[in-house]
């Protein structure tokens, strides 16, 4: 069980500086943020992350302009994003994925940890992870 324990707390952690890192860069953070972490795999769903700008261009029709400015953000952001999740994990991020999503206000921030000793990404899933 302390492992499960270990996980909640460090998922929780990775959420709240995720949405820190938000909140410091576009001067406005989710308002909820989830985050789950398995094996070499943490996801940060954050919700209703549209500043006061971005929703005047989304109700304009630009909510492609929107999507392209915050995939570029994310990408500048990609070093402070993994280097949050390094601290808090204690294991090197491999791979940084990010998604947004309209309709309802949804980000992904998607993080690829590398294995421990004896472990790979692929292979076969454990039990849980279908």
């Amino acid at each position: 069980m302390p492992e499960h324990s270990d996980n909640g707390r460090q998922a929780s952690a990775i959420g709240t500086a995720i949405s820190r890192l938000h909140r410091e860069h576009y001067g406005r953070g989710a308002t909820t943020t989830r985050t789950i972490l398995n094996r070499n795999y943490v996801v940060a769903f954050l919700e209703d992350i549209y500043t006061p700008v971005e929703r005047t261009l989304i109700e304009a029709g630009s909510a492609e302009t929107v999507k392209e400015t915050r995939q570029v953000f994310q990408m500048a952001m990609r070093a402070a994003f993994s280097e949050a999740v390094e601290e808090i994990t204690g294991r090197k991020v491999v791979a940084f994925m990010s998604q947004v999503h309209f309709g309802p206000d949804l980000a992904a921030e998607i993080f690829v940890l590398e294995p421990h000793a004896g472990e790979s990404n692929g292979g076969t899933p454990e039990q849980g992870d279908r």
